[in-house]
């Protein structure tokens, strides 16, 4: 110990400890404790040699803080905040001086410090395999791989995914049947008994109040661990035989010195792998939070952590994992969820200060009066919500900051023709254009629409090796091109070449058009339709085809206005939110098994009228093999017994490419009368003949996923049809169907999905290369809010996170957002 306890920091940490478990009572230290900290800052001051501490510590403990005029919730945040520094400065050895035996970092006094010789810095303690847990062999090291923890950090991660209430502790006379209860108790006698011809472990346990039995079935093995006399904590449900209570396959431990982990307490449950068990993962996620939480240094800066009252990195994680109650589990999602929704909104508003402000844009000079002559000749008004979008693109195409911009609306809005206007005004300020779907089935469908567009105002068209020429609005004409991976070699070394040539106006494809031999001339636009099927990479790869070419991206998906502002923080977001006159609406029905016979019929009937269907084969979650296999049993089942005379396809997500392009055309092309399908026709082919949509298991599918499916018919002149069949669903499945049932707005449905849903699933991160979100709830708003502001707030004093005090956090960012890219 120093023999100068006041000139170090573990006095004032004990005091303000001792402080925060009294209730902030101000009486931790005789006097109070604006006194203490009076009297700590006078005998410390003069030991503080960088300047940099000394302004940290004046800001966060003034000479007098005015503890006893705060508040009790006041008082609490203060300790933290004021423990949360100290825990930084020995984090980062940025002391400056301040106790004695701790170095000064480079940060503060500008001379690198020597690296240590022992053990390796926290976070790259954090990075060594997940092997390194005591426990955790090669075997058990595959197992969690398919979890996702690889590291050390991904366990420390890798969070519960609910909590079993065993901390309602009960004595034996207090035990109730069919509910969770904890019992402490005195082993009696334990043995191996057989128990339906199984050798199993029962033993007789009691308290002061009286005894109960606990039977463990196929467990023989126990009984050598129940010693006599020895102390248990049993934690399960109780039932009764022969009006006796009885523990069945509790959870159990002996207690011991040392702290519950399985029992007595919320216990964690965690997602499981094959050969993975509750307990097993428990003890070894326990060993790396013991051992391994305190070297999480926290990347927040001080400012934030006080204004939001968020607890410290590693108090979060350690209350995660195993919370002393739901208070302090509450409090470390709260952190944790903050962390997650604040590195994402910095992130994409890093990439929008990179697309928009790193380079200048390209503005266009545009004269308006072919685009307008284009619209007046279309067979079809735009409606209001349409032009309004169109006017937001025209204001970003005529600056010099390169639009990056999403427009959503539902299907059959009229996205595509607002995104055909877009590359008009493109071709028209001698700039190419580019649009990129994310299959060919698609990619040939704008081909066809933007075709009819241009026809309709055009005097001549022409056809030359797959360049289309359409003459007679624009003084030089229009050349547009379909490039796909299907397209013949030798056409595409043409199409290469001509659009390196500057001889096509706008390109429509898929991936194809981010290979590497694909050069433009001059790009000023690309349109991307179903963004979140593509990833970061490849929307960047495509934009840097052009010098900064201004960027439109499309979804069908309606998204929500504050999950819009938290995933595409880095777009402006125009919506198309009026649908054109004279649409059908879908009429959707919730029906049970009972009227399983009269869809089939109904499904019948449309196809001898000429019609075609779809039936989506039920989700099995995590399982996309099992999915196949039901898609193909489904398939099997319907060909074979319900409709052998009639012509079936199967679509499923195992299939190559080039097998599902076939048969979605074969349904296009009205070869087949009823498509079987996985979800992967949620967005997918246009046919207007389709006028049914049966769901399987409806009750396993989101809102916005069933309003996906539903808009896969709907699309021609006749009336259309959704039946959505479920078999006694849940109370959440239930008021899903009744949803979807009583509400056709896609908008509105999103809204209510968001609500429903838990965390990451209204909208999958992953796919749309963002950090994954495990505990922020997209529904909480006003944490979104907190984080969104905090985002901003931060990112206008420092949008690159140079200072010193931000290096932390600098570093952590990156780290999520690198993350997010190598899995996309």
């Amino acid at each position: 110990m120093s023999p100068y306890p006041d000139n170090d920091i573990a006095l004032l940490k004990a005091v303000l400890l001792q402080e925060s478990k009294r209730g902030c009572d101000n009486r931790a230290v005789m006097g109070g404790l604006d006194r203490f900290i009076a009297n700590w800052l006078n005998k410390n001051r003069q030991n503080l040699k960088a300047p940099a501490v000394a302004v940290e510590l004046k800001n966060l403990i003034p000479d007098s803080p005015h503890y006893a005029d705060r508040n009790p919730e006041e008082r609490r945040r203060w300790i933290e905040a004021v423990l949360i520094w100290l825990e930084k400065l020995e984090a980062r050895e940025e002391t400056g001086g301040l106790p004695r035996g701790v170095k000064p970092s480079a940060a503060v006094t500008g001379v690198p410090a020597k690296p240590a010789a022992t053990a390796p810095a926290k976070s790259e303690n954090l990075d060594l395999p997940v092997d390194v847990v005591k426990g955790v062999g090669k075997e058990l090291g595959v197992r969690l791989s398919r979890l996702g923890v690889d590291s050390v950090r991904d366990m420390l991660y890798f969070f519960p995914r609910r909590y079993l209430d065993f901390s309602r502790r009960k004595t034996i006379s207090q035990l109730e049947v069919g509910k969770e209860q904890t019992i402490f108790a005195n082993i009696w006698e334990a043995r191996i008994a057989m128990l339906g011809n199984r050798r199993s472990t029962e033993a007789i346990v009691g308290d002061e109040t009286g005894n109960v039995r606990a039977v463990w079935f196929n467990q023989p093995y126990l009984a050598r661990q129940f010693h006599t006399n020895s102390t248990i904590v049993l934690s399960g449900r109780v039932s009764e035989f022969n009006y006796v209570k009885v523990f069945e396959n509790p959870e159990w431990e002996l207690l011991e010195d040392k702290e519950l982990i399985h029992t007595g307490r919320l216990v964690p449950v965690y997602p499981l792998t094959r050969g993975l068990f509750p307990r097993q993962l428990r003890t070894i996620i326990k060993r790396a939070v013991d051992t391994y939480a305190r070297n999480v240094v926290d990347f927040l800066p001080l400012d934030i952590l006080g204004r939001c009252g968020l607890l410290q990195l590693h108090d979060a994680i350690v209350n995660a994992h195993f919370p002393e109650d739901y208070a302090a589990q509450q409090k470390a999602r709260r952190r944790l969820a903050f962390d997650e929704l604040f590195l994402l909104q910095l992130g994409v508003l890093g990439r929008k200060r990179e697309w928009q402000e790193d380079q200048p844009g390209q503005r266009f000079s545009l004269q308006l009066e072919q685009i307008d002559r284009l619209v007046s000749a279309l067979p079809f008004s735009l409606t209001a919500a349409q032009k309004r979008v169109e006017k937001e693109i025209v204001d970003d195409l005529c600056r010099d900051i390169p639009m990056s911009r999403l427009l959503q609306g539902d299907v059959g809005s009229g996205k595509t023709v607002v995104a055909a206007l877009a590359l008009l005004m493109a071709v028209e300020s001698r700039y190419q254009g580019a649009l990129m779907a994310p299959t060919e089935i698609l990619a040939e469908q704008h081909f066809a629409t933007l075709h009819k567009l241009f026809s309709a105002v055009s005097t001549r068209i022409s056809q030359e090796a797959g360049i289309y020429c359409f003459e007679g609005f624009l003084p030089e004409g229009l050349k547009v091109a379909l490039l796909t991976g299907s397209t013949k070699p030798k056409d595409k070394a043409r199409l290469h070449k001509a659009v390196k040539d500057g001889e096509i106006d706008i390109m429509i494809g898929t991936h194809a058009l981010i290979q590497k031999n694909v050069h433009f001339n001059r790009l000023g636009l690309v349109v991307i339709d179903e963004q979140h099927r593509f990833g970061v990479l490849q929307r960047s790869t495509l934009r840097q085809k052009g010098f900064n070419p201004h960027l439109l991206v499309m979804t069908a998906t309606p998204i929500p206005r504050t999950l819009a502002m938290t995933l595409y923080g880095d777009l402006d977001v125009s919506t198309i939110d009026q649908m054109p006159p004279g649409r059908h609406i879908i009429k959707t029905r919730w029906i049970g098994q009972q009227d399983r016979d009269k869809a089939y019929n109904f499904i019948r009937k449309q196809v001898a009228e000429g019609r075609q269907a779809f039936v989506i084969c039920p989700l099995i979650e995590e399982s996309e093999n099992l999915d196949v296999k039901a898609a193909v049993a489904e398939y099997q089942r319907l060909s074979s017994d319900v409709f052998p005379d009639l012509k079936l396809g199967l679509l499923h997500g195992k299939m190559k490419p080039a097998e599902k392009e076939l048969v979605m055309r074969d349904f296009k092309n009205a070869k087949l009368d009823i498509l079987i399908s996985t979800s992967v026709v949620e967005v997918g082919i246009d046919v207007p003949n389709a006028t049914v949509m049966l769901v399987e298991a409806a009750d396993r599918f989101g809102l916005s996923q069933l309003h996906q499916f539903r808009g896969r018919v709907g699309r021609g002149e006749k009336q259309s049809y959704c039946l959505l069949l479920s078999e006694n669903p849940s109370a959440y499945g239930q008021e899903r169907l009744k949803a979807i049932e009583e509400i056709n707005d896609g908008f509105l449905l999103a809204e209510k999905d968001l609500e429903l849903r838990g965390p990451g699933e209204f909208f999958g991160t992953r796919q749309s290369g963002l950090p994954d979100l495990k505990m922020a709830k997209l529904s909480d708003t006003p944490l979104l809010e907190t984080a969104r502001k905090e985002a901003r707030l931060l990112f206008e004093k420092d949008p690159r996170l140079a200072r010193p005090e931000y290096q932390l956090l600098s570093r952590e960012l990156n780290r999520i957002w690198q993350k997010s890219v190598e899995n996309n």
